[in-house]
């Protein structure tokens, strides 16, 4: 009797399947399937997993002993252990990995999976399954996390044999972190798990049709560079592909080599450092003046990582309407999907980049390089006159901005800083000075709340692993961190020195802005308690401190500038446990500048009654003629002569 395929398996296994293995090596240490996944983990050199244990995954959980080579995180809520694998793989550069039980453990992963695919977070989630026998049966704690997971991760397997598991932990662990990363599933069957296998390793993957490709094929390199010395307003547009590719090196050459501003996309920020000159910060719904306007007046955008989302672009076909475009990205599906390429490049970043910056640099020495004096003084105007700034608080509440600022002020320069969602996220990114790459981690494509407490813990846990731990700081909503406060738990008995900032303004901050602005001032459902923010109304539901003193936290509090001063030093001091300070906050703070949803960035709102960019359409410029010299001919007859032979 042939086998059934994982599909065959997953919809219609025969009753009375023949579980003898046929295809078992000759050779290999005998062993459960279950101790084979916990050795194959060891034998990838994953050092951390996060999870919690369950009926279907429980064989997988016994064979995890003294003796075993990573360490193992409990966590108190699945979607927390995958946030937490996020965080750790976001700040460290590897692998996060999860092991949770089957039906609702599994599903409480799909979030933090989707979020890892927007995000292109490579992570390996282990579910339990139910026995190949009950599986479409409706069994108990029986769910299709297969077929659930196929629209939102990167590849899922269910795994019904023992002798398949060091394979596909070996091809979930590379297809995770290779191309453009993300997030793959390996459903795992409790016969699976209780089977008799024999373990080799290393193993050999069966991938056909899975090669990424990661450098550049054909004349796409001259072609860009060829826009890029005739370009008179370019603009570095960078996403967090950079990131995933660690191409920092890369990115500061090409903005040395272009003379271009480069923005950087919310999940990039520090790709550079804020410092550089070249930085205008963050584009899109909430970004820069400077930021936008450049990338609305430009006549070339080099797109490298980035895929051009709707935060970002604002009105997609009024997004830089005279821009010619240079798009760099690994994964061929986001060429072309938002906004068509003039050079379309699919390849791994660092690799294009290095790739490209020598051909640019032969054009530059062929061609000349413009003059992009003029372009920068329209830039450093906007620069001057629209800095990133706020106003003080009218009820003499804090101004979460000024919290945000100072934190950053006086935190170590080698902090990571987590968020969750909200606006809290946004005052994050524009007031913190990011000087390192992998120092920002955030849920940027999926914008999931909850997300802060547990990805910072995951953070924590991957810098406790270098030989110079980096400091961690989460900012965090008092809306968001309710979504996951029970985490307090794992990062107090993990002994974590997590500080928390909590911007505290009993409200779900970023839905009542837009109450405010598009809705009449209709807030409903949005307000968290009775009151408001001022120190006669108590100290909230919930409270904050308590809350943390009860799962063995420091908790502190603070009403005004000097109370909060304190807090922050005091908390900066404390290295053995996590510390949680609650900032009262008013709640009718506005994050500035803004882009309505749906509207072209030239509508981009400094401060109410203010758009720097209205009415002003870019010209459609054009490199002023020169007289071609003799190395431009030979240039222009060699080029087309490489043209012919490709």
């Amino acid at each position: 009797m042939s086998l059934p395929t994982p599909l065959q398996a997953f919809s219609s296994v025969p009753r009375n399947w023949d579980h003898d293995d046929k295809d078992v090596p000759a050779q290999g240490e005998p062993m459960t399937g279950a101790q084979a996944l916990i050795r194959s983990l060891e034998d990838l050199g994953v050092t951390q997993v996060f999870g919690v244990p369950g009926g279907a995954i429980l064989p997988a959980y016994d064979a995890i002993d003294e003796q075993v080579r990573f360490n193992f995180t409990l966590t108190r809520h699945e979607q927390a252990a995958g946030h937490a694998a996020e965080g750790y793989a976001v700040s460290t550069g590897k692998v996060g990995v999860c092991l949770v039980t089957s039906g609702p453990g599994a599903t409480n992963m799909v979030t933090p999976i989707a979020d890892a695919m927007m995000d292109s977070v490579p992570l390996v989630v282990v579910t339990g399954q139910v026995g190949v026998d009950s599986i479409g049966t409706d069994a108990f704690q029986e769910a299709d996390i297969v077929g659930i997971t196929y629209p939102v991760a990167k590849h899922s397997y269910l795994v019904t044999k023992a002798q398949d598991i060091p394979r596909v932990m070996t091809e979930a662990y590379h297809i995770a972190r290779s191309g453009r990363p993300g997030p793959v599933v390996v459903d795992l069957s409790k016969t699976a798990q209780n089977g008799k296998m024999l373990y080799s390793w290393p193993q050999e993957m069966i991938l056909p049709g899975y090669n990424p490709v990661t450098r550049a094929h054909g004349h796409v390199l001259d072609d860009a560079a060829r826009l890029l010395v005739q370009s008179h307003r370019p603009v570095l547009y960078v996403g967090g592909g950079a990131v995933r590719s660690d191409a920092r090196r890369q990115v500061q050459e090409l903005v040395r080599a272009t003379g271009a501003p480069m923005v950087t996309t919310l999940p990039a920020r520090g790709i550079v450092p804020d410092s550089d000159p070249a930085v205008l910060g963050m584009p899109g719904m909430h970004g820069t003046v400077a930021a936008n306007g450049a990338i609305q007046h430009s006549d070339l955008l080099v797109a490298v990582g980035t895929r051009f989302d709707d935060r970002v672009t604002g009105s997609l076909e009024d997004f830089a309407p005279v821009a010619r475009v240079i798009h760099i990205d690994i994964d061929p599906a986001e060429i072309g999907k938002n906004r068509q390429a003039d050079v379309p490049i699919v390849g791994d970043v660092g690799q294009v980049l290095d790739d490209l910056i020598p051909a640019l640099k032969a054009a530059q020495r062929t061609w000349g390089k413009p003059d992009l004096k003029p372009w920068w003084r329209l830039i450093d105007g906007w620069r001057h006159d629209y800095p990133t700034t706020f106003e003080p608080s009218p009820d003499g509440t804090l101004a979460p901005q000024w919290v945000v600022q100072t934190l950053s002020n006086k935190a170590d320069p080698d902090t990571i800083w987590v968020s969750g969602v909200g606006q809290h996220q946004m005052w994050a990114s524009q007031f913190i000075d990011f000087e390192r790459t992998r120092s920002w981690v955030s849920s940027c494509g999926l914008g999931t709340m909850g997300y802060g407490l547990p990805a910072a813990i995951g953070t924590a846990i991957g810098t406790r692993e270098e030989e110079d731990p980096r400091p961690v700081w989460l900012i965090d909503g008092d809306g968001s961190f309710q979504m996951t406060s029970e985490e307090l738990a794992t990062a107090g008995q993990a002994g974590l020195p997590i500080r928390i900032a909590i911007l505290n303004n009993s409200v779900y901050g970023m839905v009542r802005q837009w109450q405010t602005l598009f809705y009449g001032s209709h807030y409903s459902q949005t307000n968290l308690e009775d009151g408001g923010a001022k120190p006669t109304d108590g100290n909230g539901i919930p409270d904050f401190v308590k809350l943390a003193e009860a799962y063995g936290c420091l908790g502190l509090r603070a009403f005004t500038q000097e109370q909060a001063l304190e807090a922050i030093d005091k908390a900066n001091a404390v290295t053995d446990r996590p510390v949680l300070i609650d900032f009262r906050v008013w709640k009718d703070a506005m994050v500035w500048p803004m882009v309505p949803a749906g509207a072209s960035n030239d509508t981009i709102i400094y401060k109410p009654g203010v758009q720097p960019l209205a009415g002003i359409r870019p010209e459609q410029e054009q490199p002023e003629p020169r007289e071609q010299t003799g190395a431009d001919r030979a240039a222009m007859a060699s080029d087309a002569a490489g043209r012919m032979n490709k």
